[in-house]
């Protein structure tokens, strides 16, 4: 079974009405970065961290996943499907999605601010400062946040090092060292790029390119791979 990787970033998340990170004013719906995700912040006032994040998680139990979300669903009749995604979301997983690894973490989990391998579900809950983990320290949102390592990446270049096709989906590939796993695929596999607005490096390097939104793009893609499958059309696919 060919293995297709989905590289998913907010453009796919912002059609269920989930804001993306950063708007052209540089502000994440009215906050600066700097001071609600990086460690710094944390540190300086955690409480507004806390709130901020509390916000948001409230925002994606309230979403629900699109047709871009169910249309990879409908992709693993066929292919081993492995979304890797720069989203803190859960919408992958509630549309059905099998596999996804996160890069950048999970907004309904919490983590240990002592033992980072400390993790819980977080389910309908917020964070309050005073919740803490069973070692007795601060619970903190498990999220990677700017200036952090981000301990996926590793598990990232395996997955995609066996990719037989590569989706590129509604990411502006301007945060790194995720925006790096684009080009990460082996030479043979096939790129496609799908965003209204491809970034100049997927333009560059050898990306198809579907200029259109996610709920628009990627149940367009998907029916072609599936028609290439059920066609035994293997002009298009490597082997």
């Amino acid at each position: 079974m060919k293995r297709v990787v989905v590289l998913s970033g907010a453009g796919i998340s912002a059609e269920s009405g989930l804001q993306t990170f950063r708007g052209t004013d540089g502000l994440w719906e009215g906050y600066r970065l700097e001071d609600v995700a990086t460690p710094q912040a944390w540190a300086a006032n955690p409480a507004l961290v806390l709130d901020f994040y509390n916000q948001r998680r409230r925002a994606v139990r309230a979403a629900e996943p699109n047709a871009a979300h169910r249309a990879l669903v409908e992709l693993e009749q066929a292919y081993d499907v492995q979304i890797i995604t720069q989203n803190v979301d859960d919408l992958h997983e509630r549309a059905g999605s099998t596999s996804v690894l996160h890069l950048h973490g999970q907004i309904r989990q919490a983590r240990s601010t002592r033992n980072a391998s400390l993790i819980t579900d977080l389910g309908d809950r917020d964070i309050q400062l005073g919740d803490h983990c069973p070692l007795g320290s601060q619970w903190r949102p498990h999220i990677v946040w700017f200036g952090e390592m981000v301990p996926a990446m590793e598990e990232a270049v395996e997955i995609l090092a066996d990719a037989d096709v590569l989706l590129v989906i509604g990411t502006s590939l301007q945060v790194y060292p995720a925006a790096s796993l684009a080009f990460e695929a082996p030479r043979r596999a096939r790129r496609i790029a799908i965003n209204p607005d491809a970034p100049r490096e997927v333009q560059r390097a050898d990306f198809e390119v579907v200029a259109a939104t996610a709920t628009i793009g990627v149940p367009e893609v998907v029916r072609t791979l599936l028609k290439a499958v059920a066609n035994h059309d293997c002009t298009r696919c490597t082997h």
